[in-house]
């Protein structure tokens, strides 16, 4: 019998779940920021191991606040949580352990692998001071594996550990998928990208994107996509002088969908304000953000 299992790759904002996510995957189909909260939805990503499929689940940061779309958001991590089969910590090496221990709070003993992430930001001595410290909760973690994306440490130990913990069960998907998501979600968060590279301080937050209409063809596809924001102001932030910040957002974007695609894209934007969008209830359910 092989093995499948669902895994909820979960931590705090900004801790480096998609780039995690992409570096297993080998693919850049999650949207990565520097800036914390980027992601908004769970986001399925299929990794084939040893005859194992892993089907991992990108979730938002875990985060405590009062708007609207940041409680959907963690909705969407603590259904990740109930519904998988392993959960993997993401615990960047330089974090106190406080993050770690409100994690346990949340996830009611369901049963996980504590990633020590960033370990190339510090010397061997404090690595191992890192993982002593986390030792007094090695009745609550199944393994601690230290990775590197950044100096690709780790990875084969990471997957062998996943898969050891997964139960036997037929695949799930066909095994030559990369992902569950469709060609319009994955465009939608690299436009996403391409704003927050962009544009700082909250507009990235309260924008979001809509793609229209793609026109696929053989070698080229055209990209029509609306960027929503809530004000005025907003608008001409992302637009920039002359045209100039939205010409940016829109190059940086084609980059990332045409690397994605392996076609030339010919990416059109334009911008509208909703006011108001990411406090509305209805708003967010016809962007797609289902509450349940």
């Amino acid at each position: 019998m092989s093995k499948a299992g669902f895994v909820a790759v979960v931590g705090r904002p900004n801790a480096g779940k998609s780039t995690l996510l992409n570096w297993l995957l080998g693919e850049k189909i999650a949207l990565v920021s520097h800036k914390a909260q980027a992601t908004r939805k769970r986001l399925y990503a299929i990794v084939m191991h040893k005859d194992a499929q892993i089907i991992f689940i990108d979730t938002p940061g875990l985060h405590q606040k009062e708007q609207l779309l940041n409680k959907f958001m963690l909705e969407e991590a603590l259904k990740a949580i109930g519904d998988c089969d392993l959960i993997l910590f993401l615990a960047p090496v330089n974090d106190p352990i406080t993050h770690y221990e409100k994690f346990l709070e949340l996830s009611k003993g369901k049963k996980h692998i504590l990633v020590l992430t960033k370990i190339d930001l510090v010397s061997k001595e404090k690595l191992l001071q890192k993982i002593a410290e986390y030792q007094k909760f090695q009745d609550k973690f199944l393994e601690l594996v230290p990775i590197s994306v950044k100096k690709n440490i780790g990875k084969e130990e990471l997957l062998d550990t996943i898969v050891k913990y997964l139960p036997e069960h037929p695949y799930y998907y066909d095994p030559e998928l990369l992902t569950t998501e469709n060609v319009r979600d994955i465009y939608k968060e690299l436009i996403r990208e391409a704003i927050f590279k962009n544009v700082s301080d909250e507009i990235p937050y309260e924008s979001d994107v809509v793609i229209e209409k793609i026109e696929e063809g053989e070698k080229l596809d055209k990209v029509y996509a609306m960027i929503i924001v809530e004000k005025p102001s907003q608008k001409g932030i992302i637009i920039g002088k002359k045209g100039e910040t939205i010409k940016r957002i829109g190059k940086d974007a084609r980059k990332l969908l045409e690397q994605f695609s392996q076609k030339k894209i010919y990416l059109e934007l334009f911008v509208v304000v909703k006011k108001g969008w990411t406090k509305s209830k209805k708003e967010l359910e016809s962007l797609g953000y289902i509450f349940s």
